[in-house]
């Protein structure tokens, strides 16, 4: 396709993704600039009484509503696992790939991208981040892989056609940003400074203004296209594409694999980058993935004629908060204008002491005087306006209603006194806006699919990774086509010199791109977090049962938040006796026995517990027989009576 085609097919699809999301993008922007920002009071209204001089008073009480959602997800991290599917997928690759997930996570702050995607689908509806490909490093050509965070959600349009809960299904999107004049002509030289045609609403909301000279409006353009391509069937069970398989022949036919059967066509999806300006492709990037690496964190989402919309955590909120400030400033407007003229007396009856009766609400006097028979009288404080107060008490409730986060769920003091209550009160706040936690694990799900999509491809080549395990502890782990075991047989060139060395040193080789694997996202505190829980837990333990401690004091100190703990804990499990750490064969046969034994007495503690049930039910029957005898002689005599005599 020309310049010209890709500029028409990318003004289409923008119309009719601007087209789509107008109302959402809109919504989305009042909700953050009346939540956030504290643009509470309508601008009419706020106007005309500045003119009069009365205050507009906003207590903005929506922020801690949505820090309340966001940060009980900051403490429940999802995580990625992933688990292997196939007969050639390997178990241990797969806790690579999971260590090499946390690397990726870490190195790239992913909690930011999380986080900050949550933050904006709580506020306004949706919030996005990203996943894209870098350099390792300034002087080498390898590829690591990177989660961003997009400050900006309104920068996104994603796919209109969209169906998919997390927007898997995306075949088009946008991201459209406002460059200085000066970084675009750096970066593009040469090329004409104009400016991408955006709406007016993803103008101003969202990459900036781009047509006041100083910046450059500009368009990320990603298309995914539907293509065929020819896969093989190995001899060690593998199905690769017939370009890599012939790309990585040498490696094959090294580790004695070959083609199995006849090669078939199989159905994929190619994604393009493009990066546009109004008049020109700037620059095309062949994406590696099959999947466009935007991954979209929804709010609360309905279709409504065959739209998608999306809502926030305090869209039906608003107006409760907008009474909630209309009271608060109408009390304080009542109590500020209250008059302060507290004595009431006849013309003249000040004249005495005039300078003290003027001083008499603000100074403490011994005494005053007063002209005339009768003392001024002093006039009673109308009092605080209750019924305003009520008002603004009501609002604050119907806020809490709606969003479904009550006082417990927010800190504050209830009628509950147990534990157990107080955290059965704040669930049900969990449980109405679990939702929004829900959709980021699902998020992070797709993101992880993208990984998983990408990771085989920018880790082809032998190389050394660094990966970490859940507590953090990092380790160097070799990857590359074909993989080996330990002792770094020959892999072809791509392991030739240094590398190759540097290869035998970590030993095994794992091939990422060997079998196939699939993911779990699990929501649950962090490591530390756990290993705190599983401390105090162990403490509580051996507070109840003293006899405990010889046994578990290395684990207990293993996870102790201490300098040296690891050391202690080696210490404390040298002091253990054989039998503990299952190295006395002694008594190892004395458990055993120990084991059969019990099994013995088990069975028969069953026998008697079945013999005693059958004679207490001969016991029921026997007595069951009395009853019914002695019903039967009641009955005989009770009819000898009736019989006439």
């Amino acid at each position: 396709m020309s310049d010209d085609d890709i500029l028409a097919q990318a003004r289409a699809a923008f119309e009719l993704a601007a087209d789509a999301e107008a109302e959402n993008r809109r919504e989305a922007l009042d909700d953050l600039r009346f939540a956030r920002l504290g643009e509470q009071w309508p601008e009419a209204v706020r106007q005309a009484r500045a003119r009069e001089g009365r205050p507009c008073l906003t207590i903005n009480r929506l922020p801690a509503f949505i820090r309340q959602v966001v940060n009980d997800a900051r403490q429940n991290k999802p995580a990625i696992s992933v688990h292997p599917v196939d007969g050639v997928a390997d178990p241990e690759t797969a806790e690579v790939m999971n260590g090499l997930i946390r690397h990726i996570e870490q190195s790239s702050d992913a909690e930011v991208a999380y986080d900050t995607a949550l933050d904006f689908a709580v506020t306004s509806g949706v919030g996005y981040f990203r996943i894209n490909t870098r350099y390792a490093a300034d002087d080498g050509f390898e590829q690591d892989i990177a989660i961003e965070r997009v400050a900006n959600p309104f920068s996104v349009y994603g796919d209109p056609e969209s169906t998919a809960a997390d927007s898997s299904d995306w075949n088009t999107a946008f991201v459209v940003d406002a460059l200085p004049r000066a970084a675009f002509a750096a970066r593009w030289r040469g090329a004409d400074a104009v400016d991408w045609e955006a709406d007016d609403d993803g103008r101003a909301s969202g990459a900036g203004p781009g047509a006041d000279g100083e910046r450059v409006l500009v368009a990320e353009y990603w298309r995914r296209e539907r293509v065929e391509r020819t896969i093989l069937a190995l001899s060690d069970g593998q199905v690769v594409e017939e370009a890599v398989y012939s790309a990585r022949k040498a490696v094959f036919d090294a580790l004695g694999v070959t083609p199995v059967g006849r090669p078939r066509k199989s159905a994929s999806h190619k994604v393009t980058q493009r990066i546009l300006t109004g008049a020109e492709v700037l620059e095309t990037v062949e994406w590696a993935g099959r999947f466009i690496p935007i991954v979209p964190v929804y709010g609360d989402e309905l279709m409504v004629d065959g739209r998608r919309r999306l809502r926030s955590l305090v869209r039906d909120a608003k107006d409760p908060q907008r009474m909630f400030n209309y009271w608060r400033t109408a009390s304080t407007e009542l109590v500020a204008l209250a008059p302060k003229a507290p004595f009431i007396g006849r013309r003249g009856a000040f004249d005495t002491d005039s300078a003290k009766w003027a001083t008499a609400n603000v100074q403490s006097h011994a005494y005053l005087e007063y002209d005339g028979p009768e003392p001024p009288v002093r006039q009673g404080y109308a009092g605080v306006p209750a019924g305003a107060l009520q008002e603004a008490m009501n609002a604050s409730d119907d806020m809490k209603s709606i969003m479904g986060l009550f006082d417990a769920s927010l800190g504050a003091r209830s009628n509950e006194t147990s534990g157990r209550a107080i955290m059965a009160r704040q669930r049900e706040g969990d449980v109405s806006t679990f939702h929004y936690i829900d959709n980021l694990s699902r998020a992070i799900r797709h993101a992880g699919r993208i990984l998983l999509d990408l990771i085989p491809k920018v880790y082809a080549t032998a190389r050394v990774v660094r990966v970490l395990g859940p507590d953090g502890s990092a380790q160097s782990v070799g990857v590359g086509p074909g993989g080996q075991a330990t002792g770094g047989q020959a892999m072809g060139g791509p392991a030739a010199g240094p590398a190759a060395e540097r290869l035998k040193a970590i030993g095994r080789i794992h091939d990422l791109g060997a079998g196939k694997y699939d993911l779990t996202v699990r929501s649950g505190p962090s490591f530390t977090s756990r290993r705190e829980e599983a401390a105090t837990q162990m403490i509580e333990l051996i507070r109840a049962y003293p006899m405990a401690a010889p046994v578990l004091g290395d684990l207990l100190a293993r996870n102790l938040d201490w300098p040296g703990a690891d050391e202690i804990a080696g210490r404390l499990a040298a002091l253990l006796p054989p039998a503990a750490k299952g190295q006395d064969p002694q008594a190892q046969a004395g458990m055993r026995a120990a084991q059969a034994q019990m099994a013995g007495l088990a069975q028969a503690l069953n026998a008697a517990r079945a013999e005693i049930a059958a004679l207490k039910q001969d016991k029921t029957h026997q007595a069951r027989k009395l009853e019914i005898d002695a019903f039967e002689a009641e009955t005989n005599r009770m009819r000898a009576m009736q019989r006439p005599r």
